[in-house]
């Protein structure tokens, strides 16, 4: 099974169509180990397909995250970014040097938990979070 397969999978599943520009876009989101930038995306997906056009792409990106299969997520310095959603985590990032430190989703479950009991509200995502802030370096 290609990397991408069990995503495709699932969009046809859902009754979505699995387009030549979806699946090269999911082939570089599940390769990328990082968030990727629309640019970025743009950039290694017109590599792969040539022209294809950015507005395209973007759309792709929103349309593959309201799918849930792709994380919105804030990349280096606080631009919006993509990533595979395979797991529940979470990130610390400089806002001055892009530094990015995982956290575990485990680290944080219990946060979201006292979070909804303090306050009544049901939180509808938990699986990405970024909090910004400044690294030791840049402090």
């Amino acid at each position: 099974m290609s990397c991408d397969a069990k995503f495709t999978d699932e969009l046809r599943e859902r009754g979505y169509r699995v387009t030549p520009q979806r699946r090269v876009i999911l082939h570089i989101l599940s390769h990328a180990n990082t968030h990727l930038t629309p640019g970025e995306v743009v950039d290694l997906a017109q590599e792969n397909l040539p022209g294809l056009t950015e507005a395209t792409v973007y759309r792709t990106l929103e349309f593959l995250a309201q799918a849930g299969l792709a994380q919105i997520a804030l990349g280096k310095k606080g631009k919006r970014a993509y990533e595979i959603s395979e797991r529940a985590h979470h990130h610390l990032l400089c806002r001055k040097c892009g530094h990015d430190v995982e956290i575990s989703h485990a680290r944080m479950e219990n946060l979201f938990s006292e979070l909804e009991e303090a306050t009544d509200f049901q939180l509808l995502s938990r699986n990405h979070l970024t909090l910004m802030g400044l690294c030791q370096h840049c402090q």
